[in-house]
């Protein structure tokens, strides 16, 4: 009998068996009924070989295969974040990024004219302190009278205090003029933008072209963009010991935006513009 044939017998024959089986006896996995429905465009009954059509079933099963031969990387593009890969957002980053180029302009002016009015007061301050001993001189030898006056001495003091009340003078009316274009609240307002929106969009960039590529591109976009990031949140971080009066805070502060101003503009605007058009060959509105 079979049950005491040998293993490798019933193994050949049992294949053998189930090859012989008619095609009416085997199941399959058909929970939607396709293999009952007729093929598209034929009436039913109609044979497909003599069609030459394709059955819903086989269109099922041919789709199922496709996506389950995709790469996940591809699955990962192709609008799967909607509107986040379309043209519009792709193109935030390069317009925001350039505005902040002509902000981080605006905030290195604005900031070298409110350093300007301090260093006037300074200057004011100075003048004063060596117009004092000149104007204390000028009255005594005022108050002489007669042979003891000394003209000479006495025309020289009077130019010499007048020249440094000119100055002072002078300088006083250029800090008042400076100090009522409120340059102090201006800067304060651009580098709050900078560092703000800047910084967001900064993040952003990198964001939406892994979301439209599935990956980054590391270069000198990437590194420079990174590092004047980091440029601008140190720089901030000075501002404490600035309003301290610290100078080195200060120097720190304007060499830390002024690095960052050069590297912008020569890293961040030649490779930007490459890769802003990239974005616009690659993508659709909206």
């Amino acid at each position: 009998s079979e049950a005491f044939a040998p293993t490798t017998s019933r193994a050949i024959r049992r294949p053998l068996a189930m090859r012989a089986t008619p095609p009416a006896e085997q199941h399959s996995f058909d929970p939607f009924n396709f293999a009952e429905s007729p093929a598209w465009g034929v009436e039913s009954g109609a044979g497909l070989e003599s069609q030459g059509l394709v059955s819903p079933s086989a269109v099922a099963g041919l789709g199922l295969a496709a996506m389950m031969a995709m790469p996940e990387e591809a699955m990962a593009k192709g609008g799967e974040f909607g509107l986040a890969e379309g043209r519009i957002i792709s193109m935030a980053h390069p317009i925001i990024m350039g505005g902040c180029f002509l902000v981080s302009l605006g905030a290195g002016y604005t900031g070298l004219q409110w350093r300007r009015i301090r260093e006037i007061g300074n200057e004011v301050t100075m003048l004063k302190a060596e117009l004092k001993p000149h104007k204390l001189k000028l009255e005594a030898e005022m108050a002489k009278e007669g042979e003891e006056q000394n003209l000479t001495e006495l025309n020289k003091l009077k130019a010499d205090v007048a020249a440094f009340t000119a100055d002072i003078d002078a300088k006083s009316a250029e800090r008042k003029e400076l100090a009522s274009k409120d340059y102090r609240d201006r800067h304060w307002a651009l580098g709050s933008v900078l560092l703000g929106i800047g910084g967001s969009f900064a993040i952003e960039g990198p964001v939406n072209t892994y979301m439209r590529a599935g990956k980054l591109f590391p270069g000198p976009h990437l590194y420079a963009g990174a590092g004047c990031v980091a440029m601008w949140v140190l720089a901030a971080a000075l501002v404490p010991q600035m309003q301290k009066g610290k100078d080195w805070a200060r120097s720190g502060h304007i060499g830390l935006n002024a690095l960052s101003t050069a590297m912008f503009a020569y890293y961040q605007i030649p490779t930007g513009i490459g890769i802003a058009q990239k974005v616009i060959e690659k993508t659709k509105f909206p």
